[in-house]
């Protein structure tokens, strides 16, 4: 069979980069050390004024698996400008300027949908998803028909250490791989009932949204969410990476993409089981890294400059009415949030609480899932 890269590679493209990673050289220099690379911006609360929660809280038990959010107006976004706070600059600007934002509560997934929930999803609808679709003629119309083949997108370390400014050294198409087989046709879910559910598009988890009778967070009440009513916090559980020498989140530590690379210092090499850290103020788990998170707003990287131009506090936005991204101006994207797994100092911190990533739509990868919200 023909290799696969004539259309495998835009795949790859919208769906990994759309995140919109940095990159930092490899170089042989002494690097930043970890202390260094999270030193707390001298501005990180100039620019974000007080959280006011909303005082209603409902009556009746919130639904099973779900924690009330009381909503309220906060400042929405991040002044830190260096990815990483330690690498290239201006590649959060997409998540700046800081602008009020107010939401009215909601009930959020306590955590990311799992594999034992999308199955139970599956069961009862026959849903299937994209990436168990085979690709089409008119998706691919110069594909030959051998090429157009069921599969995902999975992440491959390399042999030695790489260049960060090609991500396609670590990610490829793997025939086969889907939800239900994370790593390829051989890997299986079972045993992983509690992991969260991936090789996800757009439509996926909107699909299992409408049947749970919930709907996707807008990007507004994800972040609100996410912050647990602090204000201006780098991270979701405060402003120090490892609070009493402790790892919060799913991330990667070590030299990224290497294989082997991550030494797993937080308890996990990849993806982990949901609840293995402790939930944020509002009783949410693994809202930073583990997997990324659909969000409902379409991706539009001037989005929260219009907001902030406004001067007014911007009630329930629903993110812009059109999607745009001046690297891939034709592609359709919605926004991601959260990190993964895979988010490193090396490479990507967007498990700070107030940075963006971007995924077109109908592209999925096994560290990209999603939760859940629902109106009161």
């Amino acid at each position: 069979m023909k290799k696969k890269t004539f259309w495998i590679f835009p795949l790859l493209t919208l769906s990994i980069i759309s995140i919109a990673y940095s990159y930092t050289r490899f170089t042989n220099k002494e690097e930043k050390t970890v202390a260094e690379c999270h030193e707390i911006p001298s501005n990180l609360e100039s620019e974000f004024k007080p959280t006011v929660e909303n005082k209603f809280k409902p009556t009746v038990k919130a639904p099973k698996g779900m924690v009330w959010i009381p909503g309220g107006e906060f400042s929405m976004g991040t002044n830190v400008e260096d990815e990483s706070l330690c690498s290239i600059k201006g590649v959060t600007k997409d998540a700046a300027p800081i602008h009020r934002v107010y939401v009215d509560g909601y009930y959020m997934d306590e955590t990311e949908v799992t594999n034992e929930e999308f199955e139970k999803f599956v069961k009862a609808t026959g849903y299937v998803t994209v990436a168990e679709q085979k690709p089409t003629k008119e998706e691919f119309p110069t594909a030959n028909e051998e090429d157009l083949i069921t599969g995902s997108v999975v992440f491959t370390p390399t042999p030695s250490a790489v260049n960060l400014n090609n991500f396609l050294q670590w990610w490829r198409y793997e025939p086969g791989a889907d939800w239900r087989h994370p790593e390829g046709p051989q890997s299986t879910i079972i045993g992983k009932e509690k992991y969260p559910v991936v090789h996800v598009v757009y439509e996926d988890a909107e699909a299992y949204a409408k049947w749970a009778g919930k709907r996707l967070p807008t990007e507004a009440e994800w972040e609100f969410a996410a912050r647990g009513g602090k204000t201006g916090n780098l991270y979701a559980w405060g402003n120090d990476l490892k609070p009493k020498g402790k790892f919060q989140a799913n991330i990667y530590q070590g030299h990224f993409p290497i294989k082997d690379g991550d030494t797993g210092e937080d308890g996990f090499k990849g993806i982990a089981p949901t609840k293995q850290y402790a939930p944020n103020a509002y009783g949410l788990y693994d809202i930073a890294g583990n997997v990324w998170e659909w969000v409902h707003d379409w991706y539009s990287v001037e989005y929260y400059k219009s907001l902030a131009e406004s001067g007014k506090v911007t009630k329930n936005p629903q993110g812009p009415d059109a999607y745009y991204d001046p690297n891939d101006p034709s592609e359709v994207k919605r926004v991601h949030r959260g990190g993964s797994f895979l988010c490193t100092d090396q490479y990507c911190t967007r498990y700070m609480v107030g940075t963006r990533g971007k995924g077109e739509i109908r592209s999925a990868a096994n560290h990209v899932g999603f939760r859940c919200v629902k109106s009161k």
